[in-house]
């Protein structure tokens, strides 16, 4: 049944829909980022730091632990980053949601609305109706 807030409640369930999209698309952007700082603490383990050679080599095996570290770092960022994300597309959701359940009972109330106004005007019929035929039998 049509009411005034029927189109709402469509436009209101759309943009849920979307909010949900969003929301499995943060998730899935904080797992990623999740595995990449896993992969990059794992990196940073099998990095050997050597306990003899030339200076050169030493220098290297330091800027390599130092790239490495630096890596972690920016996934530590990334983790964050995409955790607040998460936080504020989950937020997002709940206002979508909220918003669509007032507008769904709001519909559901008018078209409770309207069935009452149905009824009453169908149970003023049958009352007519039964007085022309009660008149006509006496």
């Amino acid at each position: 049944m049509k009411t005034r807030f029927s189109s709402l409640v469509t436009l209101k369930k759309s943009a849920m829909d979307k909010s949900e999209r969003v929301v499995q698309s943060a998730n899935a952007d904080l797992n990623s980022a999740t595995v990449a700082l896993e992969i990059s603490y794992s990196s940073l383990r099998g990095v050997q730091s050597p306990s003899s050679g030339t200076m050169t080599q030493l220098l290297a095996s330091r800027a390599l632990l130092s790239s490495q570290r630096e890596i972690i770092q920016h996934n530590k960022d990334w983790v964050d980053y995409a955790q607040k994300q998460v936080e504020l597309a989950k937020e997002q959701l709940k206002k979508d949601m909220i918003e669509h359940e007032k507008f769904k009972y709001l519909e559901l109330e008018e078209i409770k609305k309207i069935l009452k106004q149905k009824k009453l005007e169908e149970a003023k019929a049958l009352d007519e109706v039964a007085l022309m035929t009660y008149g006509r039998n006496n």
